[in-house]
């Protein structure tokens, strides 16, 4: 029955009211809006702002003007649309159209205990903290993720931001108060949300955070959404773990999370002593 109602979500020009959406599956409204949630991990409203999105951001990419693709997303105006642009792209439309062109990405890099940290920031927040050896291998997925966007190295400014960044790194238990950009799927952001809410010194398992999202066969996702997390620390895919308690990957190498686990007071198995042929410091 979710099913069926996500196919109608999908077909239909205008987002149906949850009235319509619970008759057409023979549930009632309050039913159906507790079951969708259990099964889809969001509401129906939720799940059809986000399938909306993803219409409007394959349109951009086919027409010459956002005019045209807001019409054939099925909106009656463009007063309408642009009330939620800024959400549902998280830039302004014809911005997002030519592929970022035109939005300034700050950024910088520092150095830590565990390497190198790339810190960037948008308009809106930090949107990439990587972790690595090599800061022209950051620099340049740096310009990977954000291809179309103008770079420029951050001032003395935003040196601030970077030491923020890095107090984090080597004291994981102290508060991130930094706004963040936060881009991904509706999927990806529902782990991301739970992920903040795994406190120092904690860890969970994939398994774990699939039930807190209401997705409980969702595991593989959940691995998939930790490992497509850009934003390392501020958003702590490092307290996951597998299962049986051991590391797993990480997209900043195993012998980071292990670093990291360990100054937050917490000893998984599988972890290595060394980060870069140096011996790391203990919490």
């Amino acid at each position: 029955m979710v099913a069926k109602a996500c196919r109608i979500i999908q077909a239909a020009e205008e987002p149906p009211s949850l009235a319509a959406l619970a008759k057409a599956v023979g549930m009632s409204p309050f039913h159906f809006h507790r079951v969708f949630k259990k099964i889809a991990g969001l509401t129906p409203k939720a799940y059809a702002t986000a399938h909306r999105g993803e219409r409007m951001r394959r349109e951009l990419s086919r027409h010459r003007t956002v005019t045209e693709a807001i019409y054939n997303v099925g909106y009656k105006s463009n007063s309408r649309f642009y009330t939620k642009s800024a959400v549902m792209l998280g830039m302004r439309p014809n911005r997002f159209r030519k592929g970022g062109a035109g939005e300034t990405i700050r950024f910088a890099v520092g150095d830590c205990s565990l390497g190198s940290v790339l810190v960037a920031s948008s308009e809106k927040g930090v949107c990439a903290v990587f972790l690595g050896a090599d800061p022209d291998v950051l620099a340049k997925e740096l310009q990977n993720r954000f291809r179309n966007a103008r770079l420029i190295g951050g001032d003395r400014d935003y040196e601030r931001v970077v030491a923020s960044v890095i107090g984090l790194v080597e004291k994981p238990q102290s508060e991130f108060e930094l706004p963040l950009d936060v881009r991904g799927t509706a999927f990806q952001q529902l782990v991301w949300q739970a992920l903040r809410k795994i406190p120092a010194g904690s860890t969970a398992s994939y398994t774990e955070i699939a039930k807190r999202i209401d997705m409980p066969k969702a595991v593989r996702a959940v691995a998939q959404a930790c490992g497509a997390n850009a934003i390392a620390i501020a958003i702590p895919c490092h307290r996951v773990l597998r299962h049986d308690g051991n590391l797993s990957g990480y997209r900043w190498g195993v012998e980071r999370k292990r670093a990291l686990l360990q100054r937050e007071g917490t000893s998984p198995r599988d972890l290595p002593s060394r980060v870069n042929g140096q011996k790391l410091p203990r919490a």
